[in-house]
């Protein structure tokens, strides 16, 4: 079907598929830092429930270093704050990629639908 369409309606359709591929990458990245984010939230909550005193470690590579509590619970409150802030900084990057996919595939539509104009028809455009 690629072949048929006039170079315009072509170029929006890679555009929508480089958009897809970007939605993808972004779901996934997200998807990773909530992940992330969750494991970090029940450690500092585990954290919150053991004694001060407990002789604990954290993770430097491949080893484990001794570490004192409020080192722990500082180190682990910083990440929480920091991923919460990714989490939602993707959370807009998604929304934005699927407007302007939304966008894109109703241009592409109109521009298939009404032919050779392929010039921007307002919202909600004819037919739409």
């Amino acid at each position: 079907m690629q072949g048929n369409l006039p170079p315009e309606a072509q170029e929006k359709l890679e555009e929508l598929q480089d958009l897809q591929e970007t939605a993808q990458k972004v779901a996934a990245q997200k998807e990773q830092a909530e992940s992330t984010l969750n494991e970090s939230k029940t450690a500092l909550d585990a954290l919150d429930e053991i004694d001060e005193a407990t002789t604990m470690y954290r993770e430097v590579g491949e080893l484990l270093v001794e570490t004192d509590y409020d080192d722990a619970h500082e180190e682990l409150s910083d990440k929480v704050d920091s991923l919460e802030i990714r989490v939602e900084q993707l959370g807009k990057q998604e929304e934005r990629v699927e407007q302007q996919f939304e966008s894109l595939q109703e241009e592409l539509q109109q521009m298939l639908q009404g032919g050779a104009g392929g010039g921007p028809m307002g919202p909600g455009g004819a037919g739409a």
